[in-house]
């Protein structure tokens, strides 16, 4: 069967790509897709988020296993699309690039027969240009209004930063 999915980018603008995949594909495939149809090298780590209807992060399927426990994540290049995606659990988080956090929401829009003479995964659709520094990202808690409290003065933050044992 096939998958077409429609990838966002968390921007304030309208950029997205819609894109079509065989379910027997692995998430190392719809990776390379990914960053072929927004035009990165794909040179960077990366990885997917299995994700609830509110975009809460799930577990994680790495590019490479890098805990500190082997095996103890689950792999693009071993994890088969779908085996994780269907009508039910239709989302995914979308990480490229840790240091610049190009972060992507993915909804499964449709699992469909195969178009004869068609071959996958393929480009459907492109909506918009990426823009050449990945939108800024606030982190904060649930219900928190600010991720930098007012509650930390200049003299926590010099104990942060000088440590008395400090060799």
């Amino acid at each position: 069967m096939i998958y077409k999915f429609r990838i966002i980018l968390d921007a304030d603008g309208d950029i997205f790509r819609d894109i079509a995949i065989d379910g027997d594909h692995t998430f190392e495939s719809l990776h390379n897709t990914i960053t072929q149809a927004f035009g990165f090298d794909g040179t960077e780590m990366a990885s997917f988020y299995q994700s609830d209807e509110e975009w809460h992060q799930g577990e994680e399927i790495a590019l490479f296993d890098m805990g500190e426990t082997p095996g103890g994540v689950l792999l693009m290049a071993n994890t088969i699309i779908d085996t994780l995606v269907n009508e039910n659990d239709n989302r995914l988080l979308y990480v490229y690039d840790f240091f610049h956090m190009w972060t992507f929401f993915i909804e499964l829009a449709e699992i469909a027969e195969p178009d004869a003479g068609a071959t996958y995964p393929q480009l459907l659709y492109s909506h918009g240009q990426l823009p050449d520094t990945p939108p800024e990202k606030e982190f904060k808690a649930e219900g928190q209004e600010d991720p930098l409290s007012d509650s930390l003065n200049d003299e926590d933050l010099d104990d942060l930063y000088h440590d008395t044992n400090w060799n």
